[in-house]
């Protein structure tokens, strides 16, 4: 048998002897490791998931509230004492070269009744370029038109879950429904596009005239918001600039004077910008606790080495004493370390993707298993034995060949 083969029959023998404390030492190992391969894994589902919501948001996507104002030195909140109009709508469309699609939106909750099923679900108000700037198509029927949306006509495109829970399997184009008591024809069903970034099921949604919901079932003035896109993701920077720069001309808000916007503008990238922070944040979390995890993992390996040494002194002197030399016992019990941080990695890979699968089935949330974050977590497994098992294999390999075989 070679040396290398010998060391590694000892090794084995000797950490075999004392089955549970190997296992107790390398948890330490197997947790930090878990909480490696689940973090990454996690992390990664987390920013595929924020990207694939804010994707389905669509197009170089803009949205304009109406925002926080100051008021005799008192702030109201988002959304209140709205001073977005539909002249602003018009001077967007018209005027703001960087923006293709505009669209005035407004929206509410009621009840949908079809026969004798109901539904609770939200109202929402757009214009024709509704679905182009939300990128949604049309699955069934079609979309309303413009002169429907002048005329306040009463129409309105279904979400796929609202089918689903009012239809089931009948097709509900050209069919009558209620809301709020009035009947509005379904013209068209859209495309499913699941859940949002707040967790909101998109689907669960009624598209009407922006008129129509705006006179018919809200009775109000005011705008809810304005969405818009950009003509390509480069431009839309200046787009938002452009945006800004015209409401605060319309609403005579002087920037220079300390004056407070009375509209807020949220795009996408700042929104995956804020997604990723978060994300970071919790990939930090989770990195902390599988460090602290490592470390003690590592320390752990050192004690019960530091403590292997000892028990095994003789042993060490008697196999001195017939011919090995320092590096020999150093290799010896570095290889334990090793040996025992990497069966304690293995573990650890196999709980992480556990937790990660664990993770996907309950919360139902996307998780990437990557070979990167495998390989990561044997690599910091492998460099962990090195180093925390490298002080108690030379400390070994200094012993004394006659003090050591006196030792009792």
């Amino acid at each position: 048998m070679t040396k290398t083969g010998n060391i590694l029959k000892v090794a084995f023998r000797a950490l075999g002897r004392n089955k549970l404390r190997s296992l107790l030492t390398a948890l330490g190992i197997i947790i930090g490791v878990a909480c490696v391969v689940a973090t990454i894994g996690i992390g990664e589902g987390a920013r595929t998931q924020s990207e694939n919501q804010l994707k389905s948001l669509g197009t170089n996507f803009l949205m304009i509230f109406p925002g926080t104002t100051t008021s005799s030195g008192a702030r109201s909140g988002f959304g209140s004492n709205s001073k977005l109009s539909e002249s602003d709508v018009d001077a967007i469309r018209e005027e703001v070269s960087a923006v293709v699609y505009v669209s005035a939106t407004i929206r509410t909750v009621a009840q949908v009744i079809y026969g004798n099923q109901n539904w609770s679900t939200s109202i929402q108000g757009g214009e024709v370029d509704w679905p182009l700037i939300r990128s949604w198509n049309v699955a069934q029927g079609q979309f309303f038109t413009d002169a429907d949306n002048r005329a306040a006509s009463k129409v309105c495109v279904l979400g796929q879950t609202l089918v689903t829970n009012l239809f089931g399997d009948e097709d509900p184009v050209g069919k009558m429904i209620r809301i709020k008591n009035i009947p509005f024809r379904v013209v068209g069903v859209l495309e499913a596009k699941g859940g949002s970034m707040m967790g909101q099921d998109q689907d669960d949604t009624v598209i009407a005239p922006y008129q129509t919901v705006r006179k018919k079932l809200m009775g109000t003035t005011a705008v809810g918001g304005i969405l818009a896109s950009a003509a390509s993701n480069d431009m839309v920077t200046r787009a938002q600039e452009e945006i800004s720069a015209l409401l605060r001309q319309r609403h005579k808000i002087n920037k220079g004077a300390g004056q407070d916007d009375d509209f807020m503008i949220r795009s996408q990238t700042e929104m995956l910008q804020q997604a990723e922070e978060q994300s970071k944040t919790m990939s930090m979390l989770l990195w902390s606790i599988a460090g602290v995890s490592l470390l003690v993992g590592g320390i752990g390996i050192m004690n019960i080495m530091l403590v292997s040494v000892t028990e095994r002194t003789r042993e060490i002197g008697v196999r001195m004493a017939i011919g090995a030399k320092g590096g020999d016992i150093r290799a010896q019990f570095l290889v334990e370390a090793v040996v025992l941080s990497i069966t304690g990695g293995v573990l650890g890979i196999a709980l992480g993707v556990g937790i990660q699968r664990a993770v996907a089935f309950y919360a139902h949330w996307p998780v990437l298993v990557s070979t990167n974050s495998v390989s990561l977590a044997f690599v910091f497994s492998a460099l962990i034995g090195v180093t925390f098992g490298f002080y108690p294999a030379l400390k070994a390999s200094r012993l004394d060949p006659i003090e050591a075989l006196r030792y009792e």
